[in-house]
This record gives structure tokens, C-alpha cells and sequence, in this order.
């Protein structure tokens, strides 16, 4: 067995070799030191794990259903994750998402964010890359029954320190008890001025809810209705919501109890903003996701296979025979 060299010189000579990316033979000279032995340093910082080995697969696209999402729904841009057996679609794809920031977001433009879990895989993903001057700001206010990671002030935070950005809070809950109070908050003028940047973002990036997961449970707990209240909402024919706001499966607000006590931009105010990317995971986001695109509600839509596949299946078995 050949004896262990002393760490600190393992780490020096890996360091040189892997980050310097110095030759074995420039090592040599600097720890005086023969080629051969600097081969045999690295191999043995390799097993003590003074060196880690990870590699990182690109993140796989589905081409094919991008392109039928585009031609069919005339959408800006299409991104699509192909899933390999087994595996958790939501970290590939908050990385198409980051990848979509880096490459859409210029200096000095503001940046609009919904909030949810999908929002926080992206938040998570964003590493490295292009430092942007841009501004942060929250298109709702926060919610008290998701996971605090996923709620508007915190990924606002997350998405600032990660783009290099500056961030603008929205310092107010996203539900009231009643249209009475929400409207007393929105008589507040630093309340008017958080909303107004919302409304002037020039990219919005946000989650989409449905009746089944999502955001749409979140919204009704912290709604805390009554059991008629909630008959009503689960009958109204919602298909999906954005930023607290239901529509039905043509992209329309649907009537419902709590349409005017929330403390959000409005989905006029959404289409409004130049470019909306909507990112979902899961078949049970497709209801969700075909209202948004038949209402224009987005002009992006990032999302995995299964996903993507049952939103264009849904849209045919809407079709007129």
C-alpha cells in the first residue's frame, strides 16, 4: 500500500492542476516534484475526496412539442422538458426557467414574479451567469399557507441576490377577510406604488394553479371559506388561477366569492405586461395552462412533457367534431 502524501499538497497540486489548469509538468516544477508523482497526487486527492467529481448533464428538451405548443397557441417562446423514467421534472424545470431569465432579461428592466413552488425551483437554479441591473417586484401580495420559501417577499429576496438585481416588496398580505379592508389597504400609498411597478413590469414570471394542486388549494385555505363560499368557487368553472385571479378554460375571470379581495394586479394588468412566462409541472397543471393560453394570459410557457402533452390532448378533446 502506498502511503498517504501530506493533504495540504494534494489540495495544492489539484488546485493548480484543476482550477489554475496548470500542466502536470508546470506542478512539477513548482513542488519540485517529477510528472509521474503529480499523476499520482491527483489520483490520491481523487480517493481521500480532497477532489469531488460531479457532473452536470445538459438539461434535455422535448423539440417536438415545442414546436406544436408554438404553431398551435402562437406562443413567443416554447420550452419543454424531456423527463427521463422516474425523475423529478420540477429541478430540470426550474433550470429552463433560469436559462430563460439569463437569456431574456436585459439591464434596466424590471421584473415581475407570481409566486409558488415552481418559482422557488427556478429562484433555486439560478447560478451563475450574467450579473443583471433589474429590479425585482412582487405581483401579489404574500400568502400565510404555503411553505415560506415559495411566498412573494422571500423569492423576491432569493431572485435579487441571484440576478444581482434590487428588489421592491409588496409589504401586505395577498387575501383579506373582505372587500372592505382590502380596499382600506389600497388607499395606502406605498401599497399604490408596489402595484403600480407591478403593473409596469416588462417580463412577469409566474406559477399557475388548478383545482387539483397547486396554488388554487393554497388560495382556498387561506381564503378560510365558508362551505357555501367554497361550493360556489369549486362550481364556477374555474380552470385555473394567476396571481390569485380564477378563469375558466377560455382564459376568462370566472365569478366567483373572493374575486375582490385580493390584493394582486388584475389579469388585464397581466396581459398588459410585454412578455408573461408561465412555468408549471405535471399533467395536473393542464387545465391551468390551456385557459392561460387561450386567453392570451402568456406569451411563454415553460413546463415539462407530461405537461405539455396532456395541454395539447385537453385542447383537441375541446375541438368541434
Amino acid at each position: 500500500m502506498r502511503p498517504h502524501r501530506d493533504p495540504e499538497q494534494l489540495a495544492k497540486a489539484a488546485h493548480m492542476y484543476f482550477v489554475e489548469e496548470r500542466s502536470q509538468d508546470e506542478i512539477a516544477a513548482t513542488l519540485a516534484t517529477t510528472g509521474s508523482n503529480v499523476s499520482r497526487m491527483l489520483k490520491q486527492a481523487r480517493e481521500l475526496g480532497i477532489v469531488r467529481v460531479q457532473i452536470q448533464f445538459p438539461t434535455k428538451r422535448h423539440e417536438q412539442l415545442e414546436q406544436e405548443l408554438r404553431r398551435r397557441f402562437e406562443l413567443a417562446d416554447v420550452r419543454v422538458l424531456a423527463v427521463g423514467a422516474g425523475a423529478d421534472p420540477l429541478p430540470g424545470v426550474g433550470r429552463l426557467a433560469a436559462r430563460w431569465l439569463h437569456d431574456t432579461l436585459q439591464d434596466g428592466q424590471v421584473l415581475g414574479l407570481g409566486w409558488g413552488t415552481t418559482l422557488q425551483a427556478v429562484a433555486q437554479a439560478i447560478d451563475g451567469g450574467p450579473q443583471r441591473n433589474v429590479e425585482i417586484v412582487q405581483l401579489m401580495g404574500g400568502l400565510s399557507s404555503i411553505a415560506l420559501a415559495s411566498t412573494g417577499q422571500e423569492l423576491a429576496h432569493a431572485f435579487s441576490e441571484r440576478l444581482g438585481g434590487r428588489h421592491r416588496y409588496l409589504h401586505a398580505p395577498a387575501l383579506f377577510a373582505s372587500a372592505k379592508r382590502l380596499a382600506a389597504m389600497l388607499d395606502e400609498p406605498s401599497i399604490r406604488i408596489a402595484l403600480d411597478a407591478a403593473r409596469s413590469a416588462d417580463v412577469a414570471l409566474v406559477g399557475i394553479g388548478t383545482a387539483r394542486r397547486g396554488s388554487f388549494i393554497a388560495l382556498i385555505q387561506d381564503f378560510e371559506l365558508s362551505p357555501g363560499e367554497r361550493r360556489r368557487l369549486q362550481e364556477s368553472g374555474a380552470a385555473g388561477d394567476l396571481c390569485g385571479h380564477f378563469y375558466d378554460l377560455s382564459g376568462a375571470e370566472v365569478p366567483n366569492p373572493v374575486a375582490d379581495r385580493v390584493l394582486a394586479i388584475n389579469l388585464d394588468d397581466l396581459r398588459r405586461i410585454p412578455s408573461v412566462a408561465a412555468v408549471a409541472v405535471s399533467r395536473d397543471k393542464a387545465s391551468g395552462i390551456l385557459g392561460a393560453l387561450r386567453g392570451h394570459l402568456i406569451d411563454v410557457l415553460i413546463c415539462d412533457e407530461h405537461a405539455a402533452q396532456a395541454v395539447l390532448e385537453l385542447d383537441r378533446s375541446l375541438q368541434p367534431a
